[in-house]
Protein backbone atom coordinates (compact mmCIF):
# COMPACT_ATOMS: atom_id res chain seq x y z
CA UNK A 1 0.00 0.00 0.00
CA UNK A 2 1.34 3.42 -0.95
CA UNK A 3 1.07 6.15 1.67
CA UNK A 4 1.99 8.96 -0.71
CA UNK A 5 -1.71 9.60 -1.36
CA UNK A 6 -2.17 10.94 2.18
CA UNK A 7 -2.09 14.72 2.40
CA UNK A 8 0.20 15.79 5.23
CA UNK A 9 0.87 19.29 6.55
CA UNK A 10 4.05 19.77 8.60
CA UNK A 11 4.35 22.43 11.32
CA UNK A 12 7.80 23.32 12.69
CA UNK A 13 10.41 26.06 13.01
CA UNK A 14 13.92 25.32 14.44
CA UNK A 15 16.66 22.87 13.46
CA UNK A 16 15.08 20.07 15.52
CA UNK A 17 12.01 20.25 13.28
CA UNK A 18 14.08 20.74 10.14
CA UNK A 19 15.79 17.36 10.55
CA UNK A 20 12.40 15.66 10.86
CA UNK A 21 11.01 17.49 7.82
CA UNK A 22 14.01 16.46 5.73
CA UNK A 23 13.47 12.78 6.61
CA UNK A 24 9.76 13.03 5.82
CA UNK A 25 10.43 14.80 2.52
CA UNK A 26 12.58 11.88 1.39
CA UNK A 27 9.97 9.29 2.40
CA UNK A 28 6.51 8.30 1.20
CA UNK A 29 5.14 10.67 3.88
CA UNK A 30 6.34 13.79 2.10
CA UNK A 31 4.25 16.80 3.27
CA UNK A 32 2.44 18.78 0.59
CA UNK A 33 2.61 21.95 2.73
CA UNK A 34 4.87 23.29 5.49
CA UNK A 35 3.82 25.85 8.11
CA UNK A 36 6.61 27.71 9.92
CA UNK A 37 7.31 30.99 11.72
CA UNK A 38 8.18 34.25 10.03
CA UNK A 39 11.73 35.49 9.50
CA UNK A 40 12.67 37.50 12.59
CA UNK A 41 15.37 40.09 13.41
CA UNK A 42 18.28 38.56 15.35
CA UNK A 43 21.42 39.87 17.00
CA UNK A 44 22.49 43.45 17.60
CA UNK A 45 22.22 44.37 13.93
CA UNK A 46 18.69 42.99 13.63
CA UNK A 47 19.45 40.94 10.54
CA UNK A 48 16.50 38.75 9.57
CA UNK A 49 17.00 35.12 10.65
CA UNK A 50 15.34 32.51 8.45
CA UNK A 51 13.76 29.51 10.23
CA UNK A 52 15.60 26.24 9.58
CA UNK A 53 12.33 24.63 8.49
CA UNK A 54 11.81 27.30 5.83
CA UNK A 55 15.28 26.58 4.43
CA UNK A 56 14.51 22.86 4.28
CA UNK A 57 11.12 23.45 2.65
CA UNK A 58 12.80 25.56 -0.03
CA UNK A 59 15.54 22.96 -0.51
CA UNK A 60 12.99 20.16 -0.88
CA UNK A 61 10.70 22.36 -3.02
CA UNK A 62 7.73 22.07 -0.67
CA UNK A 63 5.28 25.02 -0.55
CA UNK A 64 5.25 26.80 2.81
CA UNK A 65 3.28 29.33 4.84
CA UNK A 66 4.95 31.58 7.42
CA UNK A 67 2.48 32.30 10.21
CA UNK A 68 2.94 33.88 13.64
CA UNK A 69 -0.67 33.30 14.68
CA UNK A 70 -3.22 30.57 14.04
CA UNK A 71 -6.15 32.36 15.70
CA UNK A 72 -7.38 33.99 12.52
CA UNK A 73 -10.51 32.09 11.43
CA UNK A 74 -9.56 32.69 7.81
CA UNK A 75 -6.47 30.50 8.28
CA UNK A 76 -8.57 27.61 9.62
CA UNK A 77 -10.96 27.88 6.66
CA UNK A 78 -8.10 27.98 4.18
CA UNK A 79 -6.48 24.95 5.80
CA UNK A 80 -9.79 23.07 5.86
CA UNK A 81 -10.23 23.72 2.13
CA UNK A 82 -6.98 21.83 1.48
CA UNK A 83 -8.53 18.61 2.90
CA UNK A 84 -5.40 17.43 4.80
CA UNK A 85 -5.40 13.91 6.23
CA UNK A 86 -2.77 14.48 8.93
CA UNK A 87 -0.80 17.19 10.70
CA UNK A 88 2.73 16.51 11.95
CA UNK A 89 4.06 19.04 14.45
CA UNK A 90 7.62 19.43 15.77
CA UNK A 91 8.68 22.49 17.77
CA UNK A 92 6.43 24.86 15.82
CA UNK A 93 6.25 27.34 18.70
CA UNK A 94 2.51 28.03 18.69
CA UNK A 95 -0.45 26.19 20.20
CA UNK A 96 -2.80 24.79 17.56
CA UNK A 97 -6.37 25.93 18.43
CA UNK A 98 -9.34 23.56 18.51
CA UNK A 99 -10.67 24.51 15.07
CA UNK A 100 -7.27 23.71 13.51
CA UNK A 101 -6.77 20.45 15.41
CA UNK A 102 -10.21 19.26 14.26
CA UNK A 103 -9.37 19.56 10.56
CA UNK A 104 -7.34 16.42 9.67
CA UNK A 105 -8.99 12.98 9.65
CA UNK A 106 -6.03 11.35 11.42
CA UNK A 107 -5.42 14.16 13.88
CA UNK A 108 -2.26 16.11 14.67
CA UNK A 109 0.81 14.17 15.79
CA UNK A 110 3.51 15.93 17.79
CA UNK A 111 7.16 14.82 17.96
CA UNK A 112 8.27 15.85 21.45
CA UNK A 113 11.89 15.49 22.72
CA UNK A 114 11.20 14.00 26.15
CA UNK A 115 9.58 10.94 27.69
CA UNK A 116 6.19 12.48 28.41
CA UNK A 117 4.62 13.30 30.80
CA UNK A 118 8.08 14.41 32.00
CA UNK A 119 9.27 17.78 30.72
CA UNK A 120 6.28 19.24 28.97
CA UNK A 121 6.68 22.72 27.55
CA UNK A 122 9.29 24.84 25.82
CA UNK A 123 12.67 23.44 26.91
CA UNK A 124 12.57 19.67 27.53
CA UNK A 125 16.09 18.95 26.26
CA UNK A 126 17.66 21.63 28.44
CA UNK A 127 15.63 20.46 31.44
CA UNK A 128 16.84 16.88 31.04
CA UNK A 129 20.51 17.93 30.97
CA UNK A 130 20.04 20.36 33.87
CA UNK A 131 18.53 17.56 35.96
CA UNK A 132 21.49 15.27 35.29
CA UNK A 133 19.29 12.62 33.67
CA UNK A 134 21.01 9.57 32.22
CA UNK A 135 18.07 8.63 29.98
CA UNK A 136 15.80 10.69 27.77
CA UNK A 137 13.88 10.03 24.58
CA UNK A 138 11.16 11.12 22.18
CA UNK A 139 7.39 10.82 22.37
CA UNK A 140 4.86 10.75 19.55
CA UNK A 141 1.67 12.27 20.89
CA UNK A 142 -1.83 12.87 19.55
CA UNK A 143 -2.31 16.57 20.19
CA UNK A 144 -5.14 18.18 22.09
CA UNK A 145 -5.66 21.81 23.11
CA UNK A 146 -3.33 21.66 26.12
CA UNK A 147 0.47 21.80 25.95
CA UNK A 148 2.00 18.31 25.52
CA UNK A 149 -1.09 16.85 27.19
CA UNK A 150 -2.49 14.46 24.59
CA UNK A 151 -2.30 10.64 24.60
CA UNK A 152 0.94 8.87 23.66
CA UNK A 153 1.25 6.87 20.45
CA UNK A 154 4.86 5.70 20.80
CA UNK A 155 8.08 6.46 22.71
CA UNK A 156 11.73 5.60 22.30
CA UNK A 157 14.53 5.98 24.86
CA UNK A 158 18.15 7.04 24.42
CA UNK A 159 21.13 7.44 26.78
CA UNK A 160 22.57 10.87 27.53
CA UNK A 161 26.36 10.85 27.29
CA UNK A 162 28.51 12.68 29.84
CA UNK A 163 29.72 15.51 27.59
CA UNK A 164 26.63 15.98 25.43
CA UNK A 165 25.37 19.52 25.02
CA UNK A 166 21.85 20.63 24.21
CA UNK A 167 22.90 20.93 20.56
CA UNK A 168 24.32 17.38 20.49
CA UNK A 169 21.29 15.87 22.17
CA UNK A 170 18.81 17.82 20.04
CA UNK A 171 20.39 16.42 16.88
CA UNK A 172 20.21 12.85 18.20
CA UNK A 173 16.62 13.22 19.38
CA UNK A 174 15.47 14.78 16.11
CA UNK A 175 16.85 11.81 14.15
CA UNK A 176 15.36 9.40 16.68
CA UNK A 177 12.00 11.15 16.41
CA UNK A 178 12.06 11.19 12.61
CA UNK A 179 12.83 7.48 12.38
CA UNK A 180 10.20 6.61 14.99
CA UNK A 181 7.63 8.70 13.15
CA UNK A 182 8.30 7.03 9.80
CA UNK A 183 8.13 3.61 11.47
CA UNK A 184 4.85 4.36 13.27
CA UNK A 185 2.93 6.28 10.58
CA UNK A 186 1.90 3.22 8.51
CA UNK A 187 0.29 1.67 11.61
CA UNK A 188 -1.35 4.94 12.62
CA UNK A 189 -2.82 5.56 9.18
CA UNK A 190 -4.20 2.01 9.14
CA UNK A 191 -5.78 2.53 12.58
CA UNK A 192 -3.61 -0.19 14.11
CA UNK A 193 -2.34 1.85 17.06
CA UNK A 194 -4.35 3.01 20.05
CA UNK A 195 -3.08 6.12 21.82
CA UNK A 196 -2.57 5.76 25.58
CA UNK A 197 -3.55 8.48 28.04
CA UNK A 198 -0.68 10.15 29.89
CA UNK A 199 -0.41 9.98 33.67
CA UNK A 200 -1.03 13.68 34.24
CA UNK A 201 -0.17 13.41 37.95
CA UNK A 202 3.45 12.77 36.95
CA UNK A 203 3.67 15.72 34.59
CA UNK A 204 6.45 18.28 34.96
CA UNK A 205 6.70 21.53 33.06
CA UNK A 206 9.64 23.44 31.59
CA UNK A 207 9.92 27.17 31.07
CA UNK A 208 11.10 29.17 28.09
CA UNK A 209 14.86 29.72 28.33
CA UNK A 210 15.86 33.37 28.75
CA UNK A 211 19.25 35.09 28.58
CA UNK A 212 19.32 35.67 32.34
CA UNK A 213 19.09 31.92 33.02
CA UNK A 214 22.73 31.68 31.97
CA UNK A 215 24.06 33.57 34.99
CA UNK A 216 26.04 31.25 37.27
CA UNK A 217 25.20 30.84 40.93
CA UNK A 218 28.52 29.73 42.43
CA UNK A 219 26.71 28.37 45.49
CA UNK A 220 25.63 25.44 43.32
CA UNK A 221 27.90 22.42 42.92
CA UNK A 222 30.46 22.12 40.14
CA UNK A 223 28.39 19.27 38.68
CA UNK A 224 25.27 21.43 38.53
CA UNK A 225 27.19 24.26 36.86
CA UNK A 226 28.70 21.84 34.31
CA UNK A 227 25.19 20.55 33.52
CA UNK A 228 24.04 24.13 33.14
CA UNK A 229 26.95 24.78 30.77
CA UNK A 230 25.93 21.83 28.55
CA UNK A 231 22.20 22.62 28.71
CA UNK A 232 22.70 26.20 27.56
CA UNK A 233 24.88 25.49 24.52
CA UNK A 234 24.76 27.23 22.12
CA UNK A 235 22.38 29.74 23.75
CA UNK A 236 22.33 31.58 26.10
CA UNK A 237 25.64 30.12 27.32
CA UNK A 238 26.73 30.62 30.94
CA UNK A 239 28.38 33.67 32.42
CA UNK A 240 29.46 35.46 35.57
CA UNK A 241 30.43 39.03 36.48
CA UNK A 242 33.76 40.46 37.62
CA UNK A 243 33.77 44.10 38.74
CA UNK A 244 30.52 44.62 36.88
CA UNK A 245 31.81 43.18 33.59
CA UNK A 246 30.21 40.11 32.04
CA UNK A 247 32.51 37.10 31.59
CA UNK A 248 31.22 34.24 29.44
CA UNK A 249 32.55 30.73 30.11
CA UNK A 250 33.51 29.13 26.78
CA UNK A 251 35.03 25.85 28.04
CA UNK A 252 35.40 24.45 31.54
CA UNK A 253 36.34 21.39 33.58
CA UNK A 254 35.34 20.07 36.99
CA UNK A 255 38.12 19.78 39.55
CA UNK A 256 37.74 17.77 42.78
CA UNK A 257 40.47 19.78 44.46
CA UNK A 258 40.04 20.20 48.22
CA UNK A 259 40.15 23.80 49.42
CA UNK A 260 38.61 25.95 52.15
CA UNK A 261 37.58 28.71 49.75
CA UNK A 262 34.01 29.95 49.77
CA UNK A 263 31.79 29.60 46.66
CA UNK A 264 32.71 32.15 44.00
CA UNK A 265 36.29 32.55 45.23
CA UNK A 266 38.85 32.61 42.40
CA UNK A 267 42.15 30.79 42.95
CA UNK A 268 45.03 29.09 41.15
CA UNK A 269 45.32 25.30 41.14
CA UNK A 270 48.70 23.61 41.71
CA UNK A 271 48.89 23.39 37.87
CA UNK A 272 48.50 27.20 37.74
CA UNK A 273 45.03 27.01 36.19
CA UNK A 274 42.34 29.57 36.88
CA UNK A 275 39.58 28.05 39.02
CA UNK A 276 36.45 29.07 40.91
CA UNK A 277 35.19 27.35 44.05
CA UNK A 278 31.59 26.11 44.18
CA UNK A 279 29.43 24.49 46.84
CA UNK A 280 31.14 21.20 46.02
CA UNK A 281 34.36 20.94 43.99
CA UNK A 282 35.68 23.65 41.70
CA UNK A 283 35.29 24.80 38.11
CA UNK A 284 38.47 25.32 36.08
CA UNK A 285 38.01 28.15 33.58
CA UNK A 286 39.72 26.77 30.49
CA UNK A 287 38.49 29.47 28.12
CA UNK A 288 36.58 32.70 28.80
CA UNK A 289 35.32 35.72 26.93
CA UNK A 290 34.90 39.18 28.40
CA UNK A 291 32.01 41.12 26.93
CA UNK A 292 33.10 42.95 23.77
CA UNK A 293 36.37 41.02 23.47
CA UNK A 294 37.67 37.79 21.92
CA UNK A 295 37.71 34.46 23.75
CA UNK A 296 41.02 33.64 25.47
CA UNK A 297 42.38 30.87 27.66
CA UNK A 298 41.86 31.14 31.40
CA UNK A 299 45.62 31.57 31.86
CA UNK A 300 45.77 34.43 29.32
CA UNK A 301 42.81 36.12 30.95
CA UNK A 302 44.56 35.90 34.32
CA UNK A 303 47.73 37.43 32.86
CA UNK A 304 45.71 40.48 31.92
CA UNK A 305 43.78 40.53 35.20
CA UNK A 306 46.16 39.41 37.99
CA UNK A 307 43.90 41.09 40.54
CA UNK A 308 41.39 38.24 40.01
CA UNK A 309 43.08 35.89 42.47
CA UNK A 310 41.33 35.60 45.84
CA UNK A 311 38.44 37.79 44.77
CA UNK A 312 34.79 36.73 44.74
CA UNK A 313 32.82 36.58 41.50
CA UNK A 314 29.41 38.26 41.45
Amino acid sequence: MSFSRYKIIFFGTPEFASVILEKLADSEFRPFLVVTASDKPAGRKGILAVPSVKKTAEKKQIPFWQLDSLKNTGIAKKMFSLSPDLFIVAAYGLILPREILAIPKFGALNVHPSLLPKYRGAAPIQASILAGDKITGVSLMLMDEKIDHGPIIAQKKIKIKNKETMLDLSEKLSLLGANLLIDILPKWLKNRIKAKKQNHKKASFTQQIKKEHGQINWSKSAQEIEQMFRAYQPWPGIYTFFQGKKIKIITLEISKIKTFYQPGNIFLTTEKELAVMTKKNAIILKEVQQEGKNAVSGKSFLNGHPQLINTILD
